[in-house]
Order: structure tokens, then C-alpha cells, then sequence
């Protein structure tokens, strides 16, 4: 286990899975600077691990994450202009590099996720949440917006909800939230750890080369034309079939067999 000053990141089933656990539970894992850094440092870390299948996101206490800490707030109203500017850089290039994350990255919604904490649902590829979990996009109602986290949020919910939502502030439930897009699961919560790991387990049981190949696609061929998503495509799956884990794969499958990267769990 490695501990930040804010965050804990630990390994299980033989280092193929790690949690990430915000761990501010007196305000909620509210984030301030320091979080934000951790957070950066810690998926810059376990980016680079290429035995990692996935990669468990989740808040100590009641709540996931109530997105910015009021008393950081506080000091931004005395902040400049390009001040300010540093302090949404910082949150962006945390976003960023959770979103980018190679290998899949499950959102374990333990509780309220609001404004910013919603952005971290939001660069996840899997989000479950406990059913009393709630969301909103509280920043209007502070007089700002959800500006930094908006290119995630949007892409997951889409312009309409994000219209509606934005500009309200309205809280909504989980729901809700599946409704639109932004949670795949719900579940009472002595069962969210059931589902986190039913989860993990169709992880584990998938190439983990193709695990990767996977999400690039999700998160690449959206946004490509069709010449380039043609010749990507074609590579793509050109070069798993020829690959190690490919051949595996579709060998064990032949043989009736589970493929090496099972044996080894």
C-alpha cells in the first residue's frame, strides 16, 4: 500500500487490481491542491504498471467525492487571474490523466458525488453507485460553472441532460444518473462491493492487451473520420490477432481451455 497525504493506493488479487481511495472523509473527500496532485501522481504511477487489469476508484466515509473544498474556495476569491488559471490547469491535467489511464478504471460510488467529484465519475469507464448516492452540479449555484469538468461530463451525458442539469443545479439521484448515462450500475449498498467485484472479475478474465486496445477505441474512434478510424481500426485488430495474448486467446478458446492469462491469476 502507498499512502499520500490524501489518498491511499492499494493492491489486490496478485497486483492485477488497485484501489484508489480518496481519503478526506471529514469534508466529505471534498479536493483541495494537494489531493489534486495526489490524485495526478497516483494515476501517472499506476498508468505505467502494464500488469495492472483495472483500477478501483472510490471515497472513504459517507461520501464519494463532494467535488471542491469549500476552505480552497474561500482562497480562490483573493486569487488572480492567472492564479485562478493554475488552479484550473491543476484540475484538468488530474482529469486528464485519470481519463487517459491505459487500463479500465472503476468508479466505486460509495455515497454523494457533486460538482467536481462528479467530473471524477465522469473520467471513469465503469461508474457503480449506491443506490441513496446523489449528484448535482452545484457550481451556479455558487455563481461559477462546471467549466473544467464539462468535455468528460458532456461526453458522457450528452448536450441536452448537460443543458438541463448545468444550469439548474439541480440534485437528482442515482436514478437518474444511470438515466443519462453517467452510472451503468446501482445497487443497495450492502451489495456495492459484490457488484465493484463482479466487475473486477470480467476484468480479470479478459487479455490484458486487449483490455487496453479496448478503451483506446472507446475513447478514440468516436472523434475520427472514417479513413482514419478505417486504417486504425484495421491495425488495431490486424495486430491483436497476430499478437501473443491473440494467438492465446483464440487458442484456449479452441481447446476448450481457460487462456494463460487466467492460469497465472
Amino acid at each position: 500500500m502507498k499512502t499520500y497525504r490524501h489518498i491511499t493506493v492499494e493492491y489486490s488479487l496478485a497486483n492485477k487490481i488497485a484501489t484508489v481511495t480518496l481519503r478526506r472523509p471529514e469534508v466529505h473527500n471534498a479536493f483541495n491542491p494537494q489531493m489534486m496532485q495526489d490524485l495526478l501522481q497516483a494515476f501517472l504511477t499506476l498508468s505505467a504498471d502494464e500488469q495492472l487489469h483495472g483500477i478501483i476508484l472510490t471515497g472513504e466515509g459517507a461520501s464519494f467525492c463532494a467535488g471542491a473544498d469549500i476552505n480552497h474556495m474561500k482562497e480562490t476569491a483573493s486569487y488572480t487571474t492567472e492564479q485562478n488559471l493554475a488552479d484550473a490547469f491543476q484540475l484538468a491535467d488530474m482529469l486528464h490523466t485519470i481519463n487517459a489511464c491505459p487500463c479500465p478504471v472503476i468508479a466505486r460510488i460509495n455515497g454523494a458525488a457533486l460538482g467536481g467529484g462528479i467530473g471524477l465519475v465522469a473520467v471513469c469507464d465503469i461508474a457503480i453507485a449506491v443506490e441513496h448516492a446523489r449528484f448535482g452540479f452545484s457550481e451556479v449555484k455558487l455563481g461559477i460553472a462546471p467549466a473544467v469538468i464539462s468535455p468528460y461530463v458532456v461526453s458522457k451525458i450528452g448536450e441536452t441532460n448537460a443543458r438541463a442539469l448545468f444550469t439548474t443545479g439541480e440534485r437528482f439521484q442515482a436514478a437518474h444518473a444511470q438515466a443519462i448515462g453517467l452510472v451503468h450500475n446501482i445497487v443497495a449498498s450492502e451489495q456495492l462491493d459484490d457488484a465493484v467485484n463482479k466487475a473486477v472479475q470480467e476484468l480479470l478474465s479478459s487479455g490484458p492487451h486487449a483490455l487496453r486496445a479496448s478503451k483506446t477505441l472507446a475513447l478514440t474512434v468516436g472523434k475520427m473520420s472514417y479513413e482514419e478510424a478505417r486504417n486504425y481500426t484495421a491495425q488495431t485488430i490486424a495486430g491483436l490477432r497476430v499478437s501473443d495474448e491473440g494467438q492465446e486467446g483464440l487458442q484456449a478458446f479452441l481447446e476448450k481451455r481457460k487462456p494463460q492469462w487466467l492460469q497465472t491469476k
